[in-house]
């Protein structure tokens, strides 16, 4: 008969054992490349995990307790004089509470370990010891540091008890977890989800018996679930973070949904689990299973994932699925409020994705020569069904002489921001006369085809539609044009292996020019292109045309 724990369990020790030869065989370089504190302490976790384990290769292996030793001593002397360690951050009560979760951790492994490992448990505590008080104190940047701080303390409280380390924790919980009613944290960030707030979150209600915030995390991976595509990763266009303009790979969450899929009994979570190949983080997932085992437990039985969208209106976000074709559309982009782009906004000026099988549409954006304001960016996303509407008003204006008043004889005036650029040019005082820009994007998500109808008014402003396909596959019916390809007439296909996307477009322009990113990016001489195998289709004066992509 099968056994699924000992199965799992087996998978992870294998996977570990790999990673931990390769810890053993690189601690000399490592340390001799001027690490990072957390890649140390992950080395020293990966081994404790294995030399603890009677499954493993190296249990009770004295080569592999005294690497972990050394590395653990190594990081006691990365240690600064007030506790913290020093990185990417300097004296990083954050960046440190990443470590001390590790650190406390492999300190819990210790308690099921062999004889031999009490010089390793005492370098544990006193780098513990030392970072406890100001980790207590500390502040941090960004929501995510919140919980995992919180975490962090959490876990030296059950090792070496202090109501005010507890204290410390509820006073960061009082300010609310920020979580929406969708299930994404207030960075939308699958990628901070992953590694920070949800396993922060599930170590604090464990350790300190909150377990509502089990419940939020539940959700988070609820939305995580919806929000994963055809290609095994998950959405990340809304994201407020850096990994916006890239992917998040949907396998890192594995013991995540095998949690609440075991503790909870959940079994579209199982199913999510079942179709995860490999371990990405054997070291972490052994270490969980040792403490608990039961997360290497069978899955309940699997709810295969149904056909439908599922709407975010929090982050302006829909994800239309069935099967191998997807369909993304986004339409939450923080520029209409903030009017700039900067780190902890969203500002991906991508709209829709289209997944068909192989055949992948990674960007539809529609660039435009207007005030140097950059792309379309919706303010929000309208909801019917499968139609979503996505709307932006962009203006700028022209200032008229200052009124008599506040005219200088030196010609020395404010330098002020006028929302586009800044220039001593007072101009709050200055009559203005705005131009302004109107675009509506109504997208149709149908059986494998998506209708895109664009109506921009003045038509007469110069746009055009980049569609960035995903390399590997090739274009058909196009011509090379500067940056990328144009349609020959008004059909081109995107074809890779045995899947294609057909592009259709009733009305195009003669204009034919590249994308442009905005004077935010281009007075710095950057850029945040898409990537991949673009097609532009241009805009008739009209400013309207429809676009179709059909799947096959």
């Amino acid at each position: 008969m099968r056994d699924s724990r000992t199965e799992f369990a087996g998978a992870a020790t294998a996977a570990a054992d790999a990673r931990a030869r390769e810890v053993l065989g690189g601690v000399d370089a490592l340390l001799g490349s001027d690490p990072h504190h957390r890649a140390v302490m992950g080395a020293a976790k990966a081994l404790v995990a294995c030399a603890v384990n009677p499954a493993s290769a190296f249990f009770a292996s004295a080569e592999a307790e005294g690497a972990a030793q050394r590395l653990v001593e190594f990081l006691a002397g990365m240690q600064a004089g007030n506790g913290l360690f020093d990185g990417e951050n300097f004296a990083s009560p954050p960046d440190t509470a990443f470590t001390v979760n590790d650190l406390c951790d492999t300190y819990a492994l210790l308690e099921i370990a062999p004889e031999g490992f009490a010089a390793l448990g005492d370098s544990l505590a006193a780098v513990a010891a030392r970072a406890a008080e100001p980790l207590r104190l500390g502040g941090v940047h960004t929501p995510n540091h919140r919980w995992e701080l919180s975490s962090a303390l959490a876990k030296l409280h059950r090792h070496w008890p202090d109501e005010r380390l507890v204290a410390r924790v509820d006073e960061w919980l009082a300010e609310g977890v920020d979580i929406d009613a969708d299930g994404w944290y207030s960075e939308r960030s699958p990628n901070y989800a992953l590694w920070v707030s949800n396993p922060a979150l599930v170590a604090i209600g464990e350790h300190l018996g909150r377990p509502a915030l089990l419940d939020l995390v539940e959700r988070s991976l609820e939305a995580v679930a919806a929000a994963t595509l055809p290609d095994g990763t998950v959405e990340t266009v809304h994201s407020r973070r850096q990994d916006q303009r890239g992917t998040i790979a949907l396998a890192p969450f594995l013991m995540q949904f095998r949690r609440f899929a075991i503790r909870r009994g959940r079994g579209d979570f199982a199913a999510v689990a079942a179709g995860i190949e490999g371990i990405a983080d054997p070291a972490s997932a052994l270490t969980e299973i040792l403490l608990e085992p039961d997360l290497a437990g069978e899955l309940p039985e699997p709810e295969a994932r149904k056909a439908g969208t599922a709407v975010f209106a929090g982050s302006g976000l829909a994800v239309s699925r069935d099967g191998d074709f997807a369909a993304t559309v986004y339409g939450g982009s923080d520029y209409a409020a903030h009017g700039r782009i900067r780190s902890g906004l969203a500002t991906n000026p991508t709209f829709l994705r289209l997944f068909a099988g192989d055949a992948v549409l990674d960007s539809v954006r529609l660039s435009r020569d207007f005030f140097g304001l950059g792309p379309f960016r919706a303010d929000g996303l309208d909801a019917d069904g499968s139609t979503f509407l996505l709307r932006e008003r962009a203006s700028a204006a022209y200032y008229g002489p200052l009124p008599a008043g506040f005219r200088r004889g030196d010609a020395v005036y404010d330098l002020a921001d006028e929302g586009r650029f800044s220039a001593a040019m007072d101009f709050a005082h200055r009559p203005a006369e705005p131009v302004a820009l109107e675009t509506s994007v109504q997208i149709t998500v149908g059986e494998r085809e998506v209708a895109v109808q664009i109506a921009a008014d003045p038509g007469r402003v110069r746009q055009v539609l980049e569609l960035a396909f995903r390399d590997g596959g090739e274009l058909e019916g196009v011509r090379p044009v500067d940056g990328g390809f144009e349609p020959e007439g008004t059909t081109a296909v995107y074809r890779k292996g045995g899947d294609r996307i057909t592009v259709e477009v009733d009305a195009r322009g003669a204009f034919t020019r590249g994308y442009h990113p905005g004077e935010d990016y281009t007075h710095l001489g950057g850029t945040d292109a898409a990537h991949g195998i673009r097609l532009y289709v241009p805009l008739p004066a009209t400013g309207r045309c429809t676009l179709v992509l059909r799947a096959s």
